[in-house]
């Protein structure tokens, strides 16, 4: 943890700079990977996953979900939908093959 908070700290601050100056793509995976961190922590979902793919999944058992689904349809209709299409083939994969199990005991 001593060096991981410190290093997600300094890449915050790149993404932050990388997206007002930086190449898009940059930008975007970086986007991409503070969703993914914010879905595992936050929302208790897969690091594999978005929070918008997780909200769609869990749209009738959680409260946050719709709430994410009302907010993310008013920048694209059907936005956490259209995640969840495309991330659900790699959630269903990592549960069957057992990824999301711990590896270190």
């Amino acid at each position: 943890m001593t060096a991981v908070v410190p290093l997600a700290l300094l890449g915050y601050l790149i993404l932050w700079w990388v997206g007002l100056f930086g190449p898009n793509e940059r930008g975007r995976q970086g986007v991409r990977a503070l969703d993914h961190f914010v879905n595992a922590t936050v929302f208790n979902g897969y690091a594999w996953e978005s929070v918008s793919s997780h909200a769609w999944r869990e749209r009738e058992r959680r409260w946050w979900a719709p709430w994410v689904i009302r907010f993310t349809d008013l920048f694209q209709t059907n936005h956490c939908q259209r995640a969840n299409k495309r991330e659900q083939d790699v959630v269903d994969l990592v549960l069957r093959k057992g990824l999301h199990e711990q590896t270190i005991r």
